[in-house]
């Protein structure tokens, strides 16, 4: 059980330092779901935002901060 504990641990600690941060420089990250390729839809009664492009650039830097993770550790 202790492997568990240490990675719930770790991962409380990746948490917070995410939530600082976002909270430290929420200001700069405005770019972040307005790139090209984001799909923004207003009507009058209804609106639609999917962002592809912004899912997708987290998703390539996640994957490569995994795998610097497992590589070095």
């Amino acid at each position: 059980m202790q492997p568990i504990g240490k990675t719930i641990v770790i991962l409380g600690i990746v948490l917070v330092l995410v939530g600082l941060v976002v909270w430290l420089a929420g200001d700069k990250l405005n770019w972040f779901g307005h790139l090209p390729g984001d799909i923004r839809i207003e009507r009058k009664n209804v609106r639609f935002y999917a962002p592809f492009m912004s899912m997708l650039l987290l998703s390539i830097l996640l994957s490569l901060l995994l795998w610097l993770f497992r590589r070095f550790f």
